[in-house]
């Protein structure tokens, strides 16, 4: 049990971090936030490769979602700067959408207390020709939802990067013992006679 816990420990992580990262999808799909979609896409794959190696003992997998976590890290970084409007980013700019479109966070007009209410567009680049919708009245505004959001899955990833770092350590260890034991041993561990069948057989006779 004890043997587990480290590896325990990182595949509750992968699962924890694999149902908030579903969860934000749906929402950023919601909200046409395009970069957001594709990221989450892209930590999807990689934390189930990284839940792979460590159920499967593949030091190389769980090494890649540990890189990952890392980048990870710093591109939730990046989202809570952009959300509270950190060194000159604005949370209204269209950054997030690819200038495909001016939607903005689904939880922008549906968050806790909102009522929707439709805000004529400012530019004629508007796709879809149609009125944006803001809410008024939050109990708490969207930016600090998308935060709040993005501080989760930095505290989740950094507790899987140092887990996994654990991890590839003990794995790599346990490969290391395994040659050390007879792996890399030139010589046999018992000496089997090299003289030939038919002496031996001679032998037996006599």
């Amino acid at each position: 049990m004890g043997r587990c816990t480290g590896r325990c420990t990182l595949i509750f992580l992968c699962a924890f971090q694999l149902v908030t990262a579903l969860e934000r999808q749906v929402f950023d799909f919601l909200g046409y936030q395009w970069a957001p979609i594709l990221a989450n896409f892209i930590h999807i794959v990689l934390v189930i490769l990284g839940l792979f190696g460590t159920v499967q003992y593949r030091p190389r997998y769980v090494v890649t979602y540990a890189v990952w976590a890392a980048a990870w890290v710093t591109w939730n970084v990046f989202i809570i700067c952009f959300y509270l409007e950190v060194g000159g980013l604005s949370k209204d700019s269209q950054l997030l959408t690819f200038n495909l479109s001016q939607h903005r966070s689904w939880w922008r007009e549906h968050g806790p207390g909102c009522v929707p209410e439709e805000v004529l567009p400012t530019s004629l680049r508007l796709l879809d020709h149609q009125a944006l919708l803001s809410g008024s009245g939050c109990t708490l505004e969207h930016r600090y939802i998308e935060a709040l959001h993005s501080a989760l899955q930095v505290l989740v990833a950094l507790a899987g990067f140092v887990y996994a770092c654990y991890v590839v350590s003990v794995l790599t260890e346990g490969e290391d013992s395994f040659d050390f034991i007879g792996g890399f041993d030139p010589s046999p561990l018992y000496h089997v006679s090299e003289k030939p069948s038919h002496l031996l057989f001679k032998q037996a006779h006599l």
